[in-house]
């Protein structure tokens, strides 16, 4: 899924004539409809997407395809999927998540702390979820300039200066 970023998810159906909830994760809540085809993590793509109207926590919408409740019912809590190639450029300091999860995490000196599995934001501001080896517990590093000044997307790796204590072997 490389060549496509996550853009909303379904939350399920509104109403009962086919049309759904839908989550944006776009910087532009409404662009989300600008970047069809949509498609679903397996494959299935959605030519049109229309907000019919908005909701606390994101739209109503209507997808090609979709006429009845089971239908939109069937489709709650589907991840949906732009083209790359649909997506606005970004600045050079902005990344989409889906980039930065698999790059390997090393500290100033070049010791591996571990790999991004996950990015996260609360409304607090961005989180790193690290796996490190040989923990079962993820550690979960800010994603602030402070925390992360280097993000490589050509070497595959981030250079972060963690806080003191946050992972298990420092001496803190």
């Amino acid at each position: 899924m490389t060549d496509r970023v996550i853009v909303g998810a379904i939350g399920g159906a509104f109403g009962v004539h086919g049309e759904v909830r839908l989550k944006s994760f776009c910087a532009d809540p409404q662009a989300i409809a600008d970047y069809s085809p949509l498609y679903t993590e397996d494959g299935k793509a959605f030519a049109q997407i229309v907000l019919t109207g908005q909701l606390k926590n994101g739209f109503t919408a209507r997808i090609d395809g979709v006429v009845t409740k089971e239908d939109a019912d069937a489709l709650r809590n589907v991840s949906l999927y732009a083209d790359r190639a649909a997506m606005p450029s970004l600045p050079d300091d902005e990344y989409y998540y889906a980039d930065l999860i698999g790059l390997t995490v090393v500290d100033t000196g070049g010791t591996v702390l571990g790999t991004v599995k996950n990015v996260m934001d609360h409304g607090a501001g961005d989180l790193l979820e690290l796996t490190v080896a040989g923990q079962s517990e993820t550690v979960l590093l800010p994603f602030t300039q402070a925390a992360v000044p280097t993000v490589d997307l050509a070497a595959g790796r981030i250079v972060a200066d963690p806080p003191e204590g946050l992972f298990p072997d420092d001496p803190a």
